[in-house]
């Protein structure tokens, strides 16, 4: 996958970008790649139903752990955290495919 080619948007979030492949607002269900530059990350939020992730490149950690390039990750129905993208010497952009089955409840 050409990580390069992909048409990401800006989001509000400083740093953090995202295309979706698909999205159905009555369901909430989201397929999308997210990317977050060094040290930027998504905001705190909880999942509304499941959601798992796969780290395409880069590595983030949040609450819960430190995730890497080929690690899968999933958060349950109700977990709450906020992924910050690595920034140790030499880090990439972090870029995560997601898989969110009902949606996310930002705070703030």
């Amino acid at each position: 996958m050409d990580l390069a080619a992909i048409p990401f948007r800006k989001t509000k979030y400083d740093g953090v970008r995202i295309h979706f492949y698909s999205s159905d607002r009555a369901t909430g269900r989201v397929v999308a790649l997210i990317a977050m530059d060094p040290g930027h990350g998504y905001p705190r939020h909880r999942h509304q139903g499941a959601e798992e992730v796969l780290v395409l490149q880069g590595g983030y950690r949040d609450e819960l752990g430190e995730y890497r390039k080929g690690q899968f990750v999933r958060y349950e129905h109700g977990t709450v955290h906020s992924p910050v993208a690595l920034d140790d010497a030499g880090a990439e952009v972090c870029v995560l495919f997601a898989l969110s089955h009902e949606g996310i409840a930002l705070f703030g």
